[in-house]
């Protein structure tokens, strides 16, 4: 079993309320899996223990419940990327304004690019919108 599988595993037995059925993790949306792979990259490089993971994200999806998530499952992957960003800040390798950032300039090359072309950052999607 590679070490990526072997962290997948780990992580699927480790962090409560994964969704999962018997062949591991499932996802409704691609993007999901990239955060869930992203997660499970960062630990294996060392960012983060699973207990770490496990309690930050248990953390975040208390602060969403009691602002009003209804917790019904369909925003589990929500609190998920929420952790990985606050994670991601907390651990010094990008601060939250660094991935604000980035986030808006993705959101600029995606709406300039025709649907089906790869989305290419370009110095440009960096500066503010008129």
């Amino acid at each position: 079993m590679s070490a990526h599988a072997q962290a997948s595993a780990l992580a699927a037995g480790s962090v409560p309320g994964l969704p999962r059925d018997d062949n591991g993790p499932v996802f409704r949306e691609p993007w999901e899996a990239h955060a869930f792979a992203l997660a499970v990259t960062l630990h294996a490089r060392g960012l983060f223990t699973w207990p770490e993971w496990a309690a930050a994200l248990a953390d975040e999806i208390i602060r969403a419940q009691q602002s009003g998530d209804p917790d019904t499952g369909d925003t589990y992957y929500q609190h998920w990327l929420a952790t990985l960003e606050r994670m991601v800040a907390t651990k010094g390798v990008a601060s939250a304004a660094t991935q604000a950032k980035y986030r808006d300039a993705w959101d600029r090359a995606a709406d300039r690019t025709p649907h089906g072309q790869p989305i290419e950052l370009t110095p440009s999607d960096f500066s503010a919108r008129a």
